[in-house]
């Protein structure tokens, strides 16, 4: 029963929401693009608390004090399809994801990730992921912070994967900081059951963050293992 009430509500909202998604697009249009913003990340953030709840998912965050005052790159491990909402509650600035673009295929969600100025990832694609780069960098330039999960797939509570570059292209091309953040259990939510949905804790850590700026290409090279360590070392 918890599976069906969540998925009802999941598509109910994005449905209800509609009139608010065509204000949104005309504020976009008229360059009030602060107000905009302030909509938008309100009523995502409300959306994805109300899914954990309805989850019965309980978030455990430590480290809210490493959240950095400038745009960065926020860069998480992939343990389940609760890793995105449990982001937008966590995070609390205006930041857009990096996501698959299978996800720009879904109706009414691919509004409100464009909304959120969410950019989509062609896997198959290696110049629309150069593009992708380009993207990000821009994206940080207009204030807005990033996150993507650089396995590029699920772990569902295996081990974590080797960490693809993209992100760490983005931040260092912009110069913006690095935080890892480590999700812990997101897994056990509906991965550890196949597509049922079941309560579970879930454990959020965000690290220092890590500096981009004035790096040197040895350093540059070590980012990805470095954070992916960071990541991992609070993993059971």
């Amino acid at each position: 029963m918890r599976t069906v009430i969540w998925f009802v509500y999941f598509w109910l909202y994005l449905l209800a929401a509609i009139p608010v998604s065509g204000y949104i697009w005309w504020l976009e249009k008229r360059g009030r693009n602060a107000h905009a913003d302030e909509l938008v990340q309100g009523i995502v953030r409300r959306w994805a608390r109300r899914l954990l709840r309805l989850a019965g998912a309980k978030v455990e965050v430590t480290g809210q004090d490493n959240l950095p005052d400038e745009p960065a790159v926020y860069v998480a491990n992939h343990q389940g399809n609760f890793d995105i909402p449990i982001l937008l509650t966590v995070l609390h600035e205006p930041h857009g994801l990096i996501a698959k673009q299978e996800l720009a295929k879904l109706p009414f969600v691919r509004a409100w990730m464009r909304h959120l100025h969410c950019l989509f990832v062609d896997r198959s694609s290696p110049r629309a992921g150069a593009q992708v780069i380009v993207d990000g960098e821009r994206l940080l330039e207009s204030g807005r912070s990033v996150s993507i999960f650089p396995e590029g797939t699920r772990s569902r509570g295996g081990p974590m994967h080797r960490f693809q570059g993209g992100a760490f292209r983005i931040a260092t091309r912009a110069g913006a900081p690095i935080v890892p953040v480590t999700i812990d259990g997101s897994y056990r939510l509906m991965e550890a059951q196949g597509f049922w949905i079941r309560p579970a804790t879930v454990r959020v850590t965000i690290h220092p963050p890590v500096p981009t700026a004035d790096l040197s290409r040895e350093q540059v090279r070590s980012l990805p293992d470095q954070v992916h360590d960071t990541i991992v070392s609070v993993l059971p």
